[in-house]
């Protein structure tokens, strides 16, 4: 496959997930209004302007990225030139953004997006593309609700730790009966 093919497979693989999906409840925008799910929060993000998903909320913003996808949870910064390259994202929760007014609150919310990428390439540093899945499974379903993890896209997972979109319905459906199969 050529590399223009390639290109194209990537883009309409994210574009058929994460445009048509919600796991969102509601959107607050930094000036404290309440959006609709459709909402264009990529629009928002290519204002060149910095937020900071707010750290005070079960909310988080996945991130698609050309070849991966990126988690930007509570406390952590988006926008701004960081995610310039951003093709399509996914609101968790009752997701609220907020302003970074100085120079040390967008400080602190890029440490934290970095602490955010960090857990997540421990994750993938896993060989057993099994293992991965139910890790970042497991790390979601202690910050979310169940239901809200389950309506999250098998391929949004898959484009966070690495794997095919099928592994992770596999795991999905036979959950811990891989963990013995699967543990070295």
């Amino acid at each position: 496959m050529d590399s223009e093919q390639r290109r194209r497979y990537q883009i309409a693989m994210v574009s058929t997930y994460s445009p048509d999906t919600s796991v969102l409840d509601h959107l607050v925008m930094p000036d404290g209004t309440e959006q609709s799910h459709g909402s264009d929060i990529l629009t928002l993000l290519n204002t060149g302007k910095v937020f900071i998903v707010n750290s005070r909320k079960r909310n988080g913003l996945i991130l698609y990225k050309r070849y991966h996808a990126e988690f930007a949870g509570p406390g952590a910064a988006v926008g701004g030139e960081y995610d310039c390259d951003c093709q399509s994202v996914l609101p968790i929760g009752n997701l609220s953004l907020l302003n970074a007014e100085s120079y040390e609150e967008r400080q602190k919310a890029y440490l934290i997006r970095r602490q955010w990428i960090r857990l997540i390439k421990q994750i993938t540093e896993n060989p057993v593309p099994q293992q991965r899945v139910q890790k970042i499974l497991d790390q979601f379903e202690q910050y979310f609700p169940p239901e809200t993890v389950a309506r999250i896209p098998d391929v949004t997972f898959a484009l966070l730790v690495g794997v095919l979109p099928q592994t992770v319905g596999v795991v999905r459906r036979l959950g811990s009966e891989l963990d013995s199969r699967f543990n070295y």
